[in-house]
């Protein structure tokens, strides 16, 4: 992965560098269709490089949420996922019974946006939300999980 563009072009220009070990970890981020957790990064990068340490992995997504090249989400099951800037940001309807995760686009929000700006002098950085309640098959008991929210 020696390319110009993407977090690698960016992260190189700034003038960082670019050690196997991040190469393999920013090529994960980049190479993932949904959001990855440092746990999933750290099992691809050490299933080519055994010898690197997690803590590797840790401080490369700080630097890169640091630098606005990453974004981190916690979609309610226990560990924060990153997503990469490049991709666009979106927001997530999170089912809390079923574990579904919906996604919702940007402009979904732009009214809260407005009016968090409008009635509270708030500029919201809405750039990866996730809004957790129950999906319509759980709110009409057709999940398989368990019983789901009333109707409604």
């Amino acid at each position: 992965m020696h390319e110009t563009s993407g977090i690698v072009g960016r992260l190189s220009q700034k003038g960082y560098r670019l050690t196997p070990q991040r190469l393999m970890i920013l090529s994960a981020i980049e190479g993932s269709e949904d959001h990855i957790s440092a746990e999933e990064i750290y099992a691809q990068v050490a299933a080519s490089y055994p010898h690197v340490n997690i803590s590797t992995v840790y401080r490369t997504l700080e630097l890169l949420k640091k630098l606005g090249m990453v974004y981190e989400i916690d979609l309610g099951e226990g560990r924060i996922r990153y997503h990469a800037e490049g991709s666009g940001h979106h927001h997530h309807l999170v089912c809390q019974n079923c574990n579904r995760v919906i996604d919702i686009d940007e402009s979904t929000l732009s009214s809260l946006r407005d009016i968090l700006l409008r009635d509270y002098s708030f500029r919201a950085e809405l750039r990866h939300v996730a809004i957790f309640g129950f999906c319509e098959d759980c709110r009409r008991g057709r999940s398989g999980k368990g019983a789901g929210a009333d109707a409604g």
